[in-house]
């Protein structure tokens, strides 16, 4: 079992080990959409890049990136992930809709 902390939330989510970060977000009433994404994002399947989460601590708790994500955000910062490609393993903070 691990916990996300949605730091510009303000709220914690626990999630089984191997939960997908954008699902539970969405469960949970967490927006990781800007209002581009919200009206044009591919559901989920890795495709749009519209999910975009700043991981603060908790990397070493998460899947490792897809290939897809590197080539996605190979110009963003080494912390910034795509909800929907990670995989929650223990304790991970992250900030929704980084700049």
């Amino acid at each position: 079992m691990g916990t996300i902390n949605f730091v510009n939330e303000n709220k914690q989510v626990v999630a089984a080990d191997g939960a997908n970060l954008r699902i539970k977000a969405l469960e949970n009433g967490v927006d990781i959409y800007k209002l581009m994404g919200k009206m044009m994002n591919c559901g989920g399947y890795g495709q749009c890049g519209t999910c975009l989460v700043e991981v603060v601590e908790g990397m070493e708790n998460l899947s490792p990136p897809t290939d897809f994500e590197q080539r996605k955000l190979r110009k963003k910062p080494d912390s910034y992930r795509l909800a929907c490609q990670v995989l929650v393993n223990g304790p991970v903070t992250v900030k929704t809709k980084p700049q």
